[in-house]
Protein backbone atom coordinates (compact mmCIF):
# COMPACT_ATOMS: atom_id res chain seq x y z
CA UNK A 1 0.00 0.00 0.00
CA UNK A 2 1.44 3.44 -0.90
CA UNK A 3 2.71 5.58 1.98
CA UNK A 4 1.63 9.23 1.76
CA UNK A 5 4.12 11.87 2.94
CA UNK A 6 2.44 15.15 3.87
CA UNK A 7 3.65 18.64 4.73
CA UNK A 8 4.42 18.52 8.47
CA UNK A 9 3.37 21.12 11.04
CA UNK A 10 6.72 22.20 12.46
CA UNK A 11 5.15 24.43 15.12
CA UNK A 12 1.68 24.82 16.66
CA UNK A 13 1.07 28.03 14.67
CA UNK A 14 2.39 26.88 11.29
CA UNK A 15 -0.20 26.88 8.49
CA UNK A 16 2.04 26.61 5.45
CA UNK A 17 5.72 26.34 4.49
CA UNK A 18 8.08 26.45 1.53
CA UNK A 19 9.45 23.18 0.21
CA UNK A 20 12.99 24.46 -0.34
CA UNK A 21 14.79 21.34 -1.53
CA UNK A 22 14.33 17.64 -2.15
CA UNK A 23 17.32 15.58 -1.04
CA UNK A 24 16.01 12.46 -2.81
CA UNK A 25 14.69 11.76 -6.29
CA UNK A 26 12.08 9.40 -7.66
CA UNK A 27 13.33 5.83 -7.58
CA UNK A 28 15.58 6.33 -4.55
CA UNK A 29 15.27 3.90 -1.66
CA UNK A 30 14.89 5.47 1.79
CA UNK A 31 15.08 4.10 5.31
CA UNK A 32 13.85 5.48 8.63
CA UNK A 33 16.03 8.42 9.66
CA UNK A 34 17.09 9.40 6.12
CA UNK A 35 16.82 13.13 5.49
CA UNK A 36 14.64 13.54 2.42
CA UNK A 37 13.79 17.28 2.20
CA UNK A 38 14.35 20.76 3.58
CA UNK A 39 11.33 22.87 4.52
CA UNK A 40 11.45 26.60 5.22
CA UNK A 41 9.04 27.88 7.86
CA UNK A 42 8.50 31.48 8.91
CA UNK A 43 11.41 31.25 11.36
CA UNK A 44 13.84 28.51 10.35
CA UNK A 45 14.84 25.89 7.79
CA UNK A 46 14.07 22.35 8.97
CA UNK A 47 15.10 18.92 7.73
CA UNK A 48 12.48 16.21 7.14
CA UNK A 49 13.32 12.59 7.91
CA UNK A 50 11.64 9.49 6.56
CA UNK A 51 9.97 7.24 9.12
CA UNK A 52 9.10 4.31 6.84
CA UNK A 53 11.21 2.23 4.53
CA UNK A 54 10.38 2.25 0.85
CA UNK A 55 11.05 3.66 -2.61
CA UNK A 56 10.27 7.22 -3.62
CA UNK A 57 7.45 6.64 -6.12
CA UNK A 58 6.46 10.25 -6.76
CA UNK A 59 7.51 13.75 -5.69
CA UNK A 60 4.13 15.48 -5.78
CA UNK A 61 5.32 18.99 -4.86
CA UNK A 62 8.37 20.29 -6.78
CA UNK A 63 11.35 21.79 -4.96
CA UNK A 64 11.10 25.55 -4.56
CA UNK A 65 7.30 25.54 -4.15
CA UNK A 66 6.10 28.24 -1.74
CA UNK A 67 3.01 28.30 0.46
CA UNK A 68 2.45 24.54 0.73
CA UNK A 69 -0.38 24.01 3.22
CA UNK A 70 0.18 21.84 6.27
CA UNK A 71 -1.01 18.24 5.64
CA UNK A 72 -0.91 18.67 1.86
CA UNK A 73 0.43 15.61 0.05
CA UNK A 74 4.06 16.24 -0.98
CA UNK A 75 5.37 12.79 -1.90
CA UNK A 76 4.45 9.09 -2.16
CA UNK A 77 6.54 6.11 -1.06
CA UNK A 78 6.12 2.60 -2.45
CA UNK A 79 6.25 0.05 0.35
CA UNK A 80 8.66 -2.88 0.32
CA UNK A 81 7.84 -5.16 -2.62
CA UNK A 82 5.31 -2.73 -4.11
CA UNK A 83 5.54 -1.50 -7.69
CA UNK A 84 6.64 2.16 -7.65
CA UNK A 85 4.60 3.01 -10.76
CA UNK A 86 1.41 1.63 -9.27
CA UNK A 87 2.07 3.39 -5.97
CA UNK A 88 2.59 6.71 -7.76
CA UNK A 89 -0.79 6.36 -9.47
CA UNK A 90 -2.75 5.32 -6.38
CA UNK A 91 -0.90 7.46 -3.83
CA UNK A 92 -3.06 10.14 -2.28
CA UNK A 93 -6.25 8.12 -2.57
CA UNK A 94 -5.91 6.64 0.90
CA UNK A 95 -6.19 9.94 2.77
CA UNK A 96 -7.76 13.29 1.86
CA UNK A 97 -4.48 15.16 2.35
CA UNK A 98 -5.24 18.02 -0.01
CA UNK A 99 -8.62 18.70 1.53
CA UNK A 100 -7.18 18.61 5.02
CA UNK A 101 -4.44 21.00 3.97
CA UNK A 102 -7.03 23.78 3.78
CA UNK A 103 -7.94 23.57 7.43
CA UNK A 104 -7.34 26.68 9.52
CA UNK A 105 -5.20 24.90 12.12
CA UNK A 106 -3.06 21.84 11.53
CA UNK A 107 -3.47 19.04 14.08
CA UNK A 108 -0.30 18.66 16.09
CA UNK A 109 -0.70 15.12 17.38
CA UNK A 110 1.92 12.77 15.90
CA UNK A 111 0.87 10.42 13.06
CA UNK A 112 1.28 6.71 12.84
CA UNK A 113 4.23 6.50 10.50
CA UNK A 114 4.20 9.59 8.31
CA UNK A 115 7.53 11.37 8.70
CA UNK A 116 9.57 13.05 11.39
CA UNK A 117 11.24 16.43 11.31
CA UNK A 118 14.23 18.02 12.97
CA UNK A 119 15.95 21.39 12.88
CA UNK A 120 19.09 21.69 10.78
CA UNK A 121 20.73 22.33 14.15
CA UNK A 122 19.57 18.95 15.41
CA UNK A 123 16.53 19.82 17.56
CA UNK A 124 13.75 17.28 17.26
CA UNK A 125 10.27 18.53 16.43
CA UNK A 126 7.05 16.50 16.61
CA UNK A 127 5.85 15.32 13.19
CA UNK A 128 2.58 16.47 11.71
CA UNK A 129 -0.59 14.46 11.80
CA UNK A 130 -1.30 12.66 8.56
CA UNK A 131 -5.03 12.21 9.02
CA UNK A 132 -7.64 13.94 11.14
CA UNK A 133 -10.43 11.73 12.47
CA UNK A 134 -13.82 13.26 11.63
CA UNK A 135 -15.84 14.26 14.70
CA UNK A 136 -18.59 11.87 15.65
CA UNK A 137 -21.90 12.57 13.99
CA UNK A 138 -20.46 13.80 10.69
CA UNK A 139 -21.80 12.21 7.50
CA UNK A 140 -19.58 9.54 6.02
CA UNK A 141 -19.76 11.04 2.53
CA UNK A 142 -18.76 14.62 1.73
CA UNK A 143 -21.46 16.73 0.11
CA UNK A 144 -21.23 17.56 -3.56
CA UNK A 145 -19.00 20.57 -4.19
CA UNK A 146 -21.15 23.68 -4.34
CA UNK A 147 -23.74 22.45 -1.84
CA UNK A 148 -24.03 23.89 1.65
CA UNK A 149 -22.74 21.41 4.23
CA UNK A 150 -25.04 20.94 7.22
CA UNK A 151 -24.63 18.89 10.39
CA UNK A 152 -27.43 16.46 11.30
CA UNK A 153 -28.98 19.27 13.37
CA UNK A 154 -28.97 21.59 10.36
CA UNK A 155 -26.02 23.66 11.61
CA UNK A 156 -23.40 24.67 9.06
CA UNK A 157 -20.07 22.90 9.56
CA UNK A 158 -17.38 25.57 9.95
CA UNK A 159 -14.15 26.00 11.87
CA UNK A 160 -14.20 28.43 14.83
CA UNK A 161 -11.73 30.73 13.04
CA UNK A 162 -13.88 30.78 9.90
CA UNK A 163 -16.97 31.64 11.97
CA UNK A 164 -15.17 34.47 13.76
CA UNK A 165 -13.81 36.01 10.54
CA UNK A 166 -17.22 35.67 8.87
CA UNK A 167 -18.95 37.35 11.82
CA UNK A 168 -16.49 40.26 11.84
CA UNK A 169 -16.90 40.77 8.09
CA UNK A 170 -20.70 40.47 8.13
CA UNK A 171 -20.67 37.28 6.06
CA UNK A 172 -23.39 34.63 6.44
CA UNK A 173 -21.32 31.48 6.98
CA UNK A 174 -24.27 29.24 6.06
CA UNK A 175 -24.18 30.70 2.53
CA UNK A 176 -20.47 29.97 2.02
CA UNK A 177 -19.43 26.89 0.08
CA UNK A 178 -17.13 24.72 2.21
CA UNK A 179 -14.05 23.08 0.69
CA UNK A 180 -12.70 21.45 3.86
CA UNK A 181 -13.24 17.84 4.91
CA UNK A 182 -16.91 16.86 4.67
CA UNK A 183 -17.68 20.25 3.15
CA UNK A 184 -16.53 22.12 6.25
CA UNK A 185 -16.23 25.88 5.82
CA UNK A 186 -12.63 26.94 6.51
CA UNK A 187 -10.86 30.28 6.58
CA UNK A 188 -9.94 30.20 2.87
CA UNK A 189 -13.63 29.83 1.95
CA UNK A 190 -14.63 32.85 4.05
CA UNK A 191 -11.73 34.92 2.64
CA UNK A 192 -12.90 34.05 -0.87
CA UNK A 193 -16.48 35.03 -0.03
CA UNK A 194 -15.31 38.37 1.39
CA UNK A 195 -13.14 39.07 -1.65
CA UNK A 196 -16.06 38.26 -3.95
CA UNK A 197 -18.41 40.53 -2.02
CA UNK A 198 -21.02 37.80 -1.67
CA UNK A 199 -22.65 35.77 1.12
CA UNK A 200 -23.51 38.82 3.18
CA UNK A 201 -25.26 38.18 6.47
CA UNK A 202 -29.03 38.14 6.43
CA UNK A 203 -30.72 41.31 7.71
CA UNK A 204 -31.61 41.36 11.38
CA UNK A 205 -35.17 40.72 12.44
CA UNK A 206 -37.40 43.77 12.72
CA UNK A 207 -37.80 45.34 16.12
CA UNK A 208 -41.21 44.97 17.84
CA UNK A 209 -43.76 47.71 17.25
CA UNK A 210 -43.03 50.81 19.27
CA UNK A 211 -39.36 49.91 19.79
CA UNK A 212 -36.90 51.92 17.67
CA UNK A 213 -34.70 49.69 15.55
CA UNK A 214 -30.99 49.95 16.21
CA UNK A 215 -28.91 50.99 13.25
CA UNK A 216 -26.87 48.00 12.02
CA UNK A 217 -23.15 48.36 12.56
CA UNK A 218 -21.34 48.43 9.25
CA UNK A 219 -18.60 45.80 9.18
CA UNK A 220 -15.12 47.25 9.08
CA UNK A 221 -13.25 45.86 6.11
CA UNK A 222 -9.65 46.34 5.13
CA UNK A 223 -8.99 47.77 1.70
CA UNK A 224 -8.38 45.15 -0.96
CA UNK A 225 -5.07 44.97 -2.81
CA UNK A 226 -6.66 46.50 -5.90
CA UNK A 227 -8.13 49.37 -3.89
CA UNK A 228 -4.74 50.13 -2.35
CA UNK A 229 -2.87 50.02 -5.65
CA UNK A 230 -5.36 52.36 -7.31
CA UNK A 231 -4.24 55.07 -4.90
CA UNK A 232 -0.78 55.13 -6.48
CA UNK A 233 0.38 56.06 -9.93
CA UNK A 234 0.86 53.01 -12.11
CA UNK A 235 4.54 52.21 -12.57
CA UNK A 236 5.57 54.16 -9.47
CA UNK A 237 6.03 51.10 -7.25
CA UNK A 238 7.34 47.54 -7.14
CA UNK A 239 5.38 44.64 -5.63
CA UNK A 240 7.36 42.40 -3.24
CA UNK A 241 5.32 39.30 -2.27
CA UNK A 242 5.09 38.55 1.47
CA UNK A 243 7.19 35.65 2.68
CA UNK A 244 6.02 33.30 5.44
CA UNK A 245 7.80 35.28 8.16
CA UNK A 246 6.13 38.57 7.26
CA UNK A 247 2.72 36.84 7.05
CA UNK A 248 3.21 35.32 10.49
CA UNK A 249 4.36 38.62 12.01
CA UNK A 250 1.33 40.40 10.55
CA UNK A 251 -1.09 37.76 11.81
CA UNK A 252 0.38 37.66 15.33
CA UNK A 253 0.50 41.46 15.64
CA UNK A 254 -3.17 41.75 14.70
CA UNK A 255 -3.99 38.97 17.18
CA UNK A 256 -1.98 40.67 19.93
CA UNK A 257 -3.39 44.17 19.46
CA UNK A 258 -7.00 43.04 19.03
CA UNK A 259 -7.18 40.38 21.76
CA UNK A 260 -4.79 41.65 24.47
CA UNK A 261 -5.82 44.75 26.47
CA UNK A 262 -2.50 46.62 26.48
CA UNK A 263 -1.60 49.37 28.87
CA UNK A 264 1.72 51.15 29.32
CA UNK A 265 3.97 52.37 32.13
CA UNK A 266 7.09 54.52 31.61
CA UNK A 267 10.01 55.24 33.94
CA UNK A 268 13.38 56.98 33.59
CA UNK A 269 16.44 55.09 34.82
CA UNK A 270 19.84 56.65 35.51
CA UNK A 271 22.64 54.65 33.88
CA UNK A 272 25.87 56.14 35.20
CA UNK A 273 26.50 53.48 37.86
CA UNK A 274 25.62 50.69 35.41
CA UNK A 275 27.94 52.08 32.71
CA UNK A 276 30.80 52.37 35.19
CA UNK A 277 30.29 48.78 36.42
CA UNK A 278 30.08 47.51 32.84
CA UNK A 279 33.42 49.16 32.04
CA UNK A 280 35.06 47.53 35.06
CA UNK A 281 33.67 44.07 34.29
CA UNK A 282 34.76 44.21 30.63
CA UNK A 283 38.24 45.42 31.63
CA UNK A 284 38.58 42.42 33.94
CA UNK A 285 37.55 39.86 31.31
CA UNK A 286 40.14 37.07 30.86
CA UNK A 287 41.70 36.62 27.44
CA UNK A 288 41.09 33.47 25.43
CA UNK A 289 42.68 32.25 22.21
CA UNK A 290 40.49 32.03 19.10
CA UNK A 291 41.00 31.39 15.40
CA UNK A 292 41.24 35.16 14.94
CA UNK A 293 43.75 35.63 17.75
CA UNK A 294 43.39 36.61 21.39
CA UNK A 295 39.99 37.96 22.44
CA UNK A 296 38.22 38.72 25.72
CA UNK A 297 36.15 35.84 27.09
CA UNK A 298 33.12 38.15 27.16
CA UNK A 299 32.11 41.72 26.42
CA UNK A 300 28.99 42.92 28.17
CA UNK A 301 26.51 45.26 26.51
CA UNK A 302 23.93 47.44 28.23
CA UNK A 303 21.28 45.14 26.78
CA UNK A 304 22.84 42.12 28.54
CA UNK A 305 22.44 43.94 31.85
CA UNK A 306 18.87 44.95 30.96
CA UNK A 307 18.02 41.27 30.35
CA UNK A 308 19.45 40.29 33.73
CA UNK A 309 17.66 43.14 35.52
CA UNK A 310 14.31 42.25 33.91
CA UNK A 311 14.68 38.60 34.92
CA UNK A 312 15.60 39.47 38.52
CA UNK A 313 12.72 41.97 38.71
CA UNK A 314 10.27 39.22 37.70
CA UNK A 315 11.64 36.97 40.43
CA UNK A 316 11.28 39.83 42.92
CA UNK A 317 7.66 40.40 41.79
CA UNK A 318 6.54 36.81 41.02
CA UNK A 319 2.88 37.68 40.45
CA UNK A 320 3.96 39.60 37.32
CA UNK A 321 5.80 36.55 35.97
CA UNK A 322 2.59 35.14 34.54
CA UNK A 323 0.61 34.35 31.39
CA UNK A 324 -3.14 34.63 30.87
CA UNK A 325 -5.36 31.76 29.79
CA UNK A 326 -9.17 31.74 29.83
CA UNK A 327 -9.30 29.06 32.53
CA UNK A 328 -6.32 29.89 34.77
CA UNK A 329 -3.37 32.17 35.43
CA UNK A 330 -0.07 30.56 34.48
CA UNK A 331 2.48 31.40 37.20
CA UNK A 332 5.99 30.76 35.86
CA UNK A 333 8.70 29.32 38.11
CA UNK A 334 11.55 30.72 36.01
CA UNK A 335 12.23 34.04 34.30
CA UNK A 336 12.79 33.23 30.62
CA UNK A 337 13.48 36.47 28.78
CA UNK A 338 12.91 36.75 25.03
CA UNK A 339 15.00 39.36 23.20
CA UNK A 340 13.75 40.92 19.95
CA UNK A 341 16.34 40.47 17.20
CA UNK A 342 15.94 42.15 13.81
CA UNK A 343 16.72 39.83 10.91
CA UNK A 344 16.33 40.28 7.13
CA UNK A 345 12.61 40.43 6.36
CA UNK A 346 11.32 40.48 9.91
CA UNK A 347 11.86 39.87 13.60
CA UNK A 348 12.47 36.89 15.88
CA UNK A 349 12.66 36.62 19.67
CA UNK A 350 15.23 34.08 20.90
CA UNK A 351 14.94 33.30 24.60
CA UNK A 352 17.47 33.37 27.43
CA UNK A 353 16.16 30.59 29.68
CA UNK A 354 16.41 31.06 33.48
CA UNK A 355 18.10 34.41 32.93
CA UNK A 356 17.74 35.27 36.63
CA UNK A 357 20.08 32.36 37.51
CA UNK A 358 22.77 33.11 34.91
CA UNK A 359 25.81 35.36 35.24
CA UNK A 360 26.09 38.46 33.10
CA UNK A 361 28.95 36.92 31.11
CA UNK A 362 26.88 33.80 30.38
CA UNK A 363 23.91 35.90 29.26
CA UNK A 364 26.19 38.00 27.02
CA UNK A 365 27.80 35.04 25.24
CA UNK A 366 24.49 33.15 24.92
CA UNK A 367 22.79 36.22 23.46
CA UNK A 368 25.54 36.70 20.86
CA UNK A 369 25.22 33.07 19.78
CA UNK A 370 21.42 33.20 19.57
CA UNK A 371 21.43 36.47 17.62
CA UNK A 372 23.99 35.13 15.14
CA UNK A 373 22.02 31.95 14.47
CA UNK A 374 18.76 33.91 14.36
CA UNK A 375 20.08 36.04 11.49
CA UNK A 376 21.00 32.90 9.54
CA UNK A 377 17.62 31.31 10.43
CA UNK A 378 19.26 28.39 12.20
CA UNK A 379 17.46 28.59 15.53
CA UNK A 380 15.68 25.52 16.88
CA UNK A 381 11.97 26.04 17.62
CA UNK A 382 12.54 25.58 21.36
CA UNK A 383 15.00 28.49 21.25
CA UNK A 384 12.39 31.06 20.20
CA UNK A 385 9.04 29.62 21.36
CA UNK A 386 7.64 30.26 24.82
CA UNK A 387 9.34 32.50 27.37
CA UNK A 388 7.74 34.53 30.16
CA UNK A 389 8.54 38.09 29.04
CA UNK A 390 10.49 39.96 26.37
CA UNK A 391 12.81 42.93 25.89
CA UNK A 392 12.86 45.14 22.78
CA UNK A 393 15.77 47.60 22.62
CA UNK A 394 15.90 50.38 20.01
CA UNK A 395 18.33 52.51 21.97
CA UNK A 396 21.14 51.80 19.50
CA UNK A 397 19.12 53.72 16.89
CA UNK A 398 18.77 56.76 19.13
CA UNK A 399 15.07 56.12 19.84
CA UNK A 400 14.19 57.91 23.09
CA UNK A 401 11.09 55.91 24.01
CA UNK A 402 8.44 53.72 22.40
CA UNK A 403 5.76 51.16 23.30
CA UNK A 404 6.24 47.55 22.19
CA UNK A 405 3.50 45.06 21.27
CA UNK A 406 3.12 42.11 23.64
CA UNK A 407 4.19 38.78 22.14
CA UNK A 408 1.71 36.06 23.26
CA UNK A 409 1.82 34.09 25.52
CA UNK A 410 3.79 36.77 27.41
CA UNK A 411 1.95 39.22 29.67
CA UNK A 412 4.70 41.87 29.54
CA UNK A 413 7.33 43.34 27.23
CA UNK A 414 9.88 46.03 28.06
CA UNK A 415 10.69 48.68 25.44
CA UNK A 416 14.15 50.19 26.02
CA UNK A 417 15.16 53.59 24.69
CA UNK A 418 18.55 55.23 24.26
CA UNK A 419 20.70 56.38 27.16
CA UNK A 420 21.28 60.12 26.82
CA UNK A 421 22.64 62.94 28.92
CA UNK A 422 19.86 64.92 30.58
CA UNK A 423 19.60 67.55 33.28
CA UNK A 424 18.25 66.03 36.50
CA UNK A 425 17.46 67.60 39.85
CA UNK A 426 18.96 66.01 42.98
CA UNK A 427 18.67 67.58 46.44
CA UNK A 428 17.61 70.86 44.91
CA UNK A 429 20.59 70.98 42.53
CA UNK A 430 20.72 70.48 38.76
CA UNK A 431 23.30 68.04 37.45
CA UNK A 432 23.94 65.99 34.31
CA UNK A 433 23.13 62.27 34.28
CA UNK A 434 22.84 59.56 31.66
CA UNK A 435 19.16 58.63 31.59
CA UNK A 436 17.33 55.83 29.79
CA UNK A 437 13.53 55.76 29.36
CA UNK A 438 11.84 52.34 29.50
CA UNK A 439 8.19 51.54 28.81
CA UNK A 440 6.52 48.39 30.11
CA UNK A 441 3.59 47.08 28.04
CA UNK A 442 1.39 44.74 30.06
CA UNK A 443 -1.62 42.51 29.51
CA UNK A 444 -4.13 44.06 31.90
CA UNK A 445 -5.87 40.70 32.34
CA UNK A 446 -2.75 39.25 34.00
CA UNK A 447 -0.79 42.28 35.25
CA UNK A 448 -2.82 45.26 36.41
CA UNK A 449 -1.59 48.80 37.02
CA UNK A 450 -0.22 48.48 40.56
CA UNK A 451 1.48 45.16 39.83
CA UNK A 452 3.04 46.48 36.62
CA UNK A 453 4.30 49.56 38.49
CA UNK A 454 5.84 47.33 41.18
CA UNK A 455 7.64 45.33 38.50
CA UNK A 456 8.98 48.43 36.77
CA UNK A 457 10.19 49.95 40.05
CA UNK A 458 12.04 46.69 40.84
CA UNK A 459 13.70 46.89 37.41
CA UNK A 460 14.70 50.54 37.94
CA UNK A 461 16.20 49.68 41.34
CA UNK A 462 18.47 47.04 39.78
CA UNK A 463 19.52 49.27 36.87
CA UNK A 464 20.46 52.14 39.18
CA UNK A 465 22.12 49.81 41.74
CA UNK A 466 23.72 47.28 39.37
CA UNK A 467 25.93 45.60 42.00
CA UNK A 468 22.72 43.83 43.05
CA UNK A 469 22.94 41.82 39.80
CA UNK A 470 26.30 40.33 40.82
CA UNK A 471 25.27 38.77 44.12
Amino acid sequence: MPINITMPALSPTMEEGNLSKWLVKEGDKVSPGDVIAEIETDKATMEVEAVDEGTVAKLVVPAGTEGVKVNALIAVLAAEGEDAGAAAKSGGDAAPAKAEAKQDKAPISPPVGALSTKSTEGGAVPPSSQRETPPSGLPAISPTRGEISQSPEGRTLASPLARRIAKEAGVDVSAVTGTGPHGRVVRADVDAAIAGGGAQAAPAAKAPAGVPAAAPAAPVKAMSDDQVLKLFEQGSYDLVPHDNMRKTIARRLVEAKTTIPHFYLTLDCELDALLALRTQINAAAPVKKTDKGDAPAYKLSVNDMVIKAMAMALKAVPDANASWTESAMVKHRHADVGVAVSIPGGLITPIIRKADEKTLSTISNEMKDLASRARSRKLKPEEYQGGTTAVSNLGMFGIKDFAAVINPPHATILAVGAGEERAVVKNGEIRIATVMSVTLSTDHRAVDGALGAELLVAFKRLIENPMGMLV
